[in-house]
């Protein structure tokens, strides 16, 4: 970066230091640098005038040309509100400021001829704008760039001290018409040809300033490429420094063990997707190089048997292994499970949580530090001080999205050699996700469900329709069936109307009423016995429905429940409502997921509640729930860092991804150290990007 980019910002005329200080805490704008990258958040097309008579409000954004009259602010305080009027030869329109209006009175001038650009509404049979762009027609910079013009965020804060899109326009038209400015080329003349890239100068004035849409699609173009190339090559460089220097375990014997209970003592045929996966471990664990994979599976896919399959492979070579779940419910799920599978088998299994007796718990450490233990199911009991495993070999970590990287990262250490490591998430990531999240990690996915499973059928139900729904649910008990009923809160909140967990477990005791029915509740303010001792008599069919927050929305297996009743179903985001529905369809029979809701109903919440009701594909609902939040709001996500994005969208730019990450591949085969004179510019640049967190190489 030159000089002249690297100057603070209150050096730039317009801004000073109080701007400046605003700029910094607002936006994290603090050099001239930060200001070229505040990107547009759109373009809009200002070349058209219309009439006023012509404007109606079902109309998009439009301009008109006027003289601005009767400017007044009307309302008490705390309601008040700017008005003004805009008069042309055909009528008049009023304008309306509900925010910022003394910095807007203060700025606009009666009887002047403005250019006004907003949204036309109708309010009391009168067409209006609110909030309009108000610009002076004369004004070099809007005649400039008048013809697709930049809009920029700006913060409640910013405009209520008068810095607004306009505002950063015209200070970005500044600093780029500067003599001063000049821009660092940071791709090589490979990849600018390869890719047919625009230079990068060029990129950033036509970001913001472009002369039509074709030149901006190039620039943006531009800008994704280099963007996502960065990332992928930091990510990658992660995997390839892994492999150099962690000599991974070798696990290459596959004996009695691992052939006995793949022939005599899995209950059910595997899917050629677990098989699969389980080949691309095994491929893995010969190398010699430390295995780092993501398996993703949809809800009852299958991933708990093919974990403990790589363990037996572990086990079998003489190695210790572990499984790491983020809830007591999972971990105590998993250990029963596995327990059950090789009961007949010469392996010991242990689970160790935060309710495990100190007793019980010395004699896990013993066995572990002694190598009597085979297999240590737990939860962040795991990671204490006190675990010591003698060789461990592979650990499990489930639900990885649940651990910070430091826990998982407390794990790996826990042996003088790197343990293989095998993350799985129930949660579908979608492909430009896991690309970016997880670009460092080699990734399996369980995409089949296992035989005889039937699809949950999903039906979207509203509140006038409850009593056609509990007769539904008496009718599934008579059958021998259970239910689950999920609430979205414990008790009332004032700012929330939506269903809560102890009204609803009232009106369900009085709508099955003991001793022809009973009635279970979970949430995550009981204690661990409480819980525990609640889903025990759901899992042994004591109570035939459980009514529940969403705890229950990972990891319980009960074959028996095929009702899963979602009560607000408009507040739950779509992953979440994915996993809950994922509670039922474990067992042969026909299962059902009701999704309670409100008539009236957000635009996203319909879109959330007709994608559930038209799918099942857990990695489309990912999709659609990226294009609905971003990525920075999925779960689990937000913390990463690597999703700042400045310009890219995992959501739309999947092409760009995959090109940019193909071209970081093929720098890192032929020239990883970029030592090569056509890609100085990229080893001058990546210097910035190479400064990685020191958990960076932990999945």
């Amino acid at each position: 970066m030159n000089a002249y980019l690297s100057t603070p910002i209150e050096y730039l005329k317009g801004i000073g230091p109080a701007k400046a200080e605003l700029l910094k805490k607002e936006i994290q704008v603090f050099t001239f640098n930060d200001l070229l990258f505040h990107f547009p958040y759109r373009h809009i097309d200002r070349s058209k005038v219309y009439k006023i008579r012509d404007l109606r409000p079902d109309m998009p954004y439009v301009q008109v040309k006027g003289v601005l009259s009767n400017l007044r602010t009307l309302g008490t305080k705390g309601g008040q509100r700017l008005v003004a009027e805009l008069r042309d030869d055909t009528g008049v329109l009023e304008l309306v400021w509900f925010q910022g209006h003394k910095w807007i009175k203060e700025s606009l001038k009666s009887n002047q001829v403005y250019l006004v650009f907003g949204k036309p509404n109708e309010f009391n049979g009168t067409i209006n704008i609110v909030h309009p762009n108000m610009d002076d027609p004369e004004d070099a910079a809007i005649k400039k760039y008048l013809h697709i013009m930049p809009m920029y965020n700006c913060t409640e804060k910013m405009k209520a001290r008068g810095i607004d899109s306009k505002t950063i326009m015209k200070w970005i038209n500044t600093l780029i018409l500067n003599p001063q400015f000049e821009v660092t080329e940071c791709l090589s003349m490979e990849l600018l040809l390869e890719h047919k890239l625009m230079n990068r100068k060029a990129a950033l004035q036509t970001v913001h300033f472009p002369t039509n849409l074709e030149q901006l699609a190039q620039a943006e173009f531009r800008l994704k490429f280099e963007e996502f190339f960065f990332i992928q090559l930091k990510l990658l460089r992660y995997k390839v420094k892994r492999h150099q220097l962690f000599n991974g375990i070798k696990l290459e014997k596959i004996g009695d063990l691992f052939q006995n209970f793949y022939h005599h003592h899995l209950p059910f045929e595997l899917t050629n997707a677990q098989k699969r996966v389980i080949k691309e471990v095994r491929v893995d664990v010969k190398k010699g190089i430390q295995m780092n994979r993501l398996v993703q599976g949809d809800v009852g896919s299958g991933k708990t048997v093919v974990a403990l399959m790589c363990m037996l492979m572990a086990i079998e070579n003489g190695y210790q292994t572990c499984m790491m779940a983020p809830t007591e419910i999972l971990a105590t799920q998993h250990f029963q499970t596995i327990s059950e599978l090789l009961k007949e088998l010469p392996v010991t299994v242990k689970l160790l949580t935060g309710s495990t007796p100190i007793k019980e718990k010395r004699v896990v450490y013993e066995m572990l530090e002694n190598g009597e233990l085979n297999i240590l199911i737990g939860t962040h009991a795991l990671i204490e001080t006190k675990v010591s495993f003698k060789n461990l070999g592979m650990a499990i970590v489930d639900e990885q999205h649940r651990f910070g990287v430091e826990q998982r990262a407390k794990l790996w250490q826990k042996n003088k050699y790197p343990p293989h490591v095998l993350v799985m998430t129930a949660t579908p990531i979608p492909r430009t996700l896991a690309m970016t999240l997880y670009g460092d990690l080699d990734t399996s996915i369980i995409d089949e469900l296992p035989a005889g499973r039937k699809p949950i059928q999903t039906l979207l139900r509203y509140d006038g329709s409850r009593l056609a729904v509990f007769g539904f649910i008496r009718n599934e008990i008579k059958k021998g069936r259970q239910i689950y009923i999920v609430y979205p809160l414990i008790e009332e909140s004032e700012k929330m109307d939506y269903k809560n967990l102890v009204e609803g477990y009232e009106s369900i005791c009085r709508e099955f009423p003991e001793p022809n029915y009973q009635v279970s509740i979970l949430h995550g303010r009981l204690k661990p016995k409480e819980k525990e001792h609640e889903m025990g008599r759901f899992i042994r069919g004591e109570t035939n429905i459980m009514v529940a927050t969403t705890v229950i929305e990972v990891g319980v297996n009960v074959p028996n429940a095929s009702v899963m009743i979602i009560e607000s179903a408009q507040k739950f985001g779509l992953s979440q409502l994915h996993q809950l529905r994922g509670r039922v369809g474990r067992g042969a029979d026909q299962s059902y997921c009701i999704l309670m809701s409100d008539v009236k109903q957000s635009a996203e919440a319909k879109t959330r509640l007709k994608t559930m009701v038209e799918t099942n594909d857990g990695f489309k609902i990912a999709e659609a729930d990226l294009k609905l939040r971003g990525p920075g709001e999925l779960e689990g996500t937000a913390q990463s860092g690597i999703l700042d994005l400045k310009i890219g969208d995992l959501s739309k730019d999947t092409q760009i991804l995959s090109l940019a990450r193909n071209a970081a591949q093929l720098l890192l085969e032929t020239d990883p150290e970029m030592k090569l004179d056509v890609n100085k510019p990229l080893a001058q640049f990546d210097a910035i990007y190479r400064k990685t967190a020191k958990w960076g190489r932990i999945s």
